[in-house]
């Protein structure tokens, strides 16, 4: 967990990916984690390219790509709409 105060922001283009994320049906919310900044997740990857990493109770946690690195993600899914969120944040990509 963060330190208390600290601030966690994300490009534009990371922003946009997050309010279409958001708007989908079944999702709760997102939270913007921690930034590693010089990371990528991969060749093929672009900013704003999503990648989920597991299931958790109560959603999913993924990165995504931003300008600088990586951006942890934590998206709040409401219970029964765990698979179709999952298959179409990984369309997204």
């Amino acid at each position: 967990m963060p330190s208390r105060g600290r601030h966690q922001s994300t490009s534009k283009e990371c922003l946009a990916i997050l309010k279409r994320i958001e708007a989908m049906e079944g999702v709760a919310g997102t939270m913007i984690g921690r930034s590693y900044g010089g990371k990528s997740l991969g060749r093929a990857s672009r900013t704003g390219s999503v990648r989920i990493q597991r299931r958790q109770s109560g959603g999913l946690k993924a990165v995504m790509q931003s300008e600088k690195g990586l951006q942890e993600l934590f998206i709040r899914i409401d219970s029964g709409f765990e698979e179709a969120v999952e298959q179409a944040v990984e369309k997204m990509a």
